[in-house]
């Protein structure tokens, strides 16, 4: 009898270690063979579906989300509703206000300028999804969405400085500035003029400084180095000496310096006393019912063969702190920017997707603009999303404005912004 107690009890011993030493399947979520990201597929075991998610689009674009949305709810069963919220500041306001008050919605639409300060308010989660779903997009559009190497949302729609001409005047776009700078001095004269730029406005000029060698935050790893800034290195004073000729050699008219420029610049272009232009998209359709026949196409290349590299602005969607359906909502921002849903909101609201398999799709390659738009995406520069980028603008815009008027040397106008840029960030944005 005690030999077969003995026995029982080392049975049960062996057990218990051996169970004890085995996974602890209570503890794992079920794996659905998808990345563990916090807020990922790994979890859906442990969220259920919701009976409705919410979302805030931009005034005016319900009509490209209704279709993503119907789809949506057919796949997954899960009603989805939207508002209309104003633009991208209404809507980041309201999400600081009904955040807190716990009236957030699951989903938001933003500039991805505006990541950096909204994530340090804690607004936004981070998103993981997998890479097949990033490389959908252009990889300048995915690192818009990210912050301190953190992804925070997907890209929605890009937009970009471009070159637009006159084709009563230009007969085609040139493919390089030296080109452009010949024609402009054959083409200015008597109040006319062969091309205009916002050189002094720094969103225009991060262009050429940046095509130079210049940049605003040292990237590092997918985050930015708000201590390294290269507004005054070698490059960028380059690209200040390529911005000051334009000035020098009265290829500009003073009218267009200034905060008055760009309505000045739209003028002359729109009354066909400009020949060509480097402008967003957002111009085009006042050009057009000005009556002017415009082409566009990607900005010529710099003198050093570079392309000039402008700023890109990324609206993108994203997931705010306060939902608690993360994985879902996660899910609905993969799917309303696919590759076909993507194809339907730039036909239904003409935002251009940053999606890859789209820029040569005809609906994009056989509309002159968009492709410009999409071609020069992939020069483009995502504009910095940490809130220091606040302290950029405001120096950067008076030693262009100096440089524009003759009153200070390149070099010495960015050093003095660029030590102005570092001050404030010390004050304002303190080390962590």
């Amino acid at each position: 009898m005690k030999k077969s107690l003995s026995f029982f009890m080392m049975l049960v011993l062996v057990i218990g270690m051996l169970a004890a030493c085995g996974p602890q399947r209570e503890a794992q979520p079920e794996n659905t063979g998808e990345k563990d990201n916090g807020n990922t597929s790994e979890n859906q075991a442990e969220e259920p579906k919701p009976e409705k998610l919410v979302v805030w689009e931009d005034t005016d674009k319900g009509v490209a989300l209704k279709p993503a949305i119907e789809s949506f709810e057919k796949e997954y069963g899960i009603k989805v509703e939207f508002k209309e919220l104003g633009m991208a500041d209404k809507i980041r306001d309201q999400l600081r206000l009904d955040g807190p008050a716990g009236n957030a919605p699951d989903v938001v639409t933003l500039p991805h300028d505006q990541i950096g300060q909204v994530v340090t308010e804690g607004l936004l989660q981070e998103i993981n999804v997998e890479d097949s779903v990033l490389n959908t997009f252009t990889e300048s559009s995915i690192t818009a969405q990210m912050f301190d190497g953190k992804l925070y949302g997907l890209p929605k729609a890009t937009e970009t400085p471009v070159f637009i001409y006159n084709k009563a005047l230009m007969d085609k776009a040139p493919e390089t500035m030296d080109e452009l700078y010949t024609q402009a001095k054959e083409l200015t004269t008597g109040g006319q003029y062969g091309f205009l730029a916002l050189f002094d406005n720094f969103y225009f000029a991060h262009g050429p400084i940046a095509g130079m060698g210049g940049y605003v935050f040292k990237e590092n790893n997918g985050a930015l180095d708000r201590d390294d800034v290269g507004l005054n290195n070698e490059g960028a004073v380059e690209g200040a000496e390529f911005i000051q000729k334009w000035y020098s050699e009265g290829l500009f008219p003073k009218g267009i310096i200034g905060e008055s420029g760009g309505a000045a610049m739209d003028g002359l272009f729109n009354e066909g006393k400009a020949a060509s232009v480097m402008n967003g998209p957002w111009a085009l359709q006042g050009m057009k019912d000005a009556g002017i026949d415009v082409g566009v196409a990607v900005m010529p290349k710099l003198p050093n063969g570079e392309p000039v590299k402008t700023f890109m602005g990324v609206k993108g969607w994203h997931v705010t702190a306060f939902t608690k359906n993360p994985y879902w909502a996660t899910k609905l921002v993969e799917h309303i920017t696919n590759e076909e849903n993507a194809k339907i909101r730039f036909e239904t609201t003409q935002e251009i997707p940053p999606v890859k398999a789209l820029i040569e799709d005809p609906v994009i390659a056989e509309n002159e603009a968009a492709k410009a738009v999409a071609e020069q995406s992939q020069y483009a520069v995502p504009m910095p999303n940490i809130p220091e980028m606040a302290e950029v603008w405001g120096p950067m815009a008076s030693a262009l404005q100096t440089i524009a008027t003759g009153k200070a040397e390149p070099k010495a106008a960015l050093d003095d912004a660029v030590k102005t840029i570092k001050t404030n960030i010390e004050t304002n944005h303190p080390a962590k």
